[in-house]
């Protein structure tokens, strides 16, 4: 049996205060380890963003613990809990976008925030990601005058820069074009052999037909919970 130290992230009846949250105060529970991916349905974008916020310890609990790399996020000084979200990728609903900066500055501010890479490498692979997802390059204008399109490119470019260790996945890209569906699906594929756990939201479970990869479960996200889905074929 695996320790349980090496879990990704790990949820034991972790049970959220409903005010702090807005999620449902029932226990939830799950284990992902290095390379698993959760694919979980849910049609409230809002209640998505919630649970992926319990899994980055942004939700206070009555009772149960969130672990990320077997670490209890409640136990962490503020300082070194912001330190482990910097090896959280993630794409939000919102976009969590500061339109002060341009979007160069929004994709590096995390990895020149959070580890001593040098500058030159972290925007040699922003760059390099920019165009395995099908931009120019990295994009420098402010985020609100890029199109829809183009701005859920970069924020899967920010998701994945410096080999995220946890990747937080909320309806991430359009993916109605094969080339842009092809392009996630191989960082993905990439992330997940480097050790990384996935869990993908989507309002539109469809989106996963014949994605069937090892290490991978589906699964509803309802007021009754976390509850599990039939098998897309």
């Amino acid at each position: 049996m695996t320790d349980d130290l090496s879990a990704v992230l790990e949820l034991r009846e972790a049970q959220p205060v409903f005010e702090e949250s807005g999620l449902t105060s029932i226990p939830y529970s799950l284990r992902l380890m290095p390379g698993d991916c959760l694919l979980i349905a849910c049609r409230d974008s809002l209640r998505a963003s919630r649970f992926a916020d319990l899994c980055s310890g942004l939700v206070p609990l009555i009772s149960g613990q969130v672990l990320c790399q077997g670490l209890d996020w409640h136990g962490l000084a503020e300082t070194r809990a912001w330190a482990l979200r910097g090896r959280i990728g993630r794409v939000m609903q919102q976009g969590a976008w500061i339109d002060l900066f341009g979007t160069d500055q929004n994709i590096l501010i995390q990895q020149l925030h959070h580890t001593r890479t040098k500058t030159e490498a972290i925007v040699a692979e922003a760059i390099a990601l920019s165009r395995r997802f099908g931009l120019p390059g990295l994009p420098t204008l402010n985020p609100a005058r890029l199109t829809a399109a183009d701005r859920a490119k970069a924020a899967c470019v920010r998701a994945f820069m410096g080999e995220p260790r946890l990747l937080l996945l909320e309806d991430p890209v359009d993916l109605e074009t094969a080339d842009m569906m092809t392009a996630f699906l191989a960082e993905l594929t990439a992330a997940r052999e480097r050790g990384c756990g996935v869990i993908w939201f989507s309002r539109e479970p469809d989106l996963w037909r014949g994605y069937n990869a090892a290490g991978t479960q589906r699964l509803r996200l309802l007021d009754e919970g976390l509850m599990p889905m039939k098998q897309v074929m």
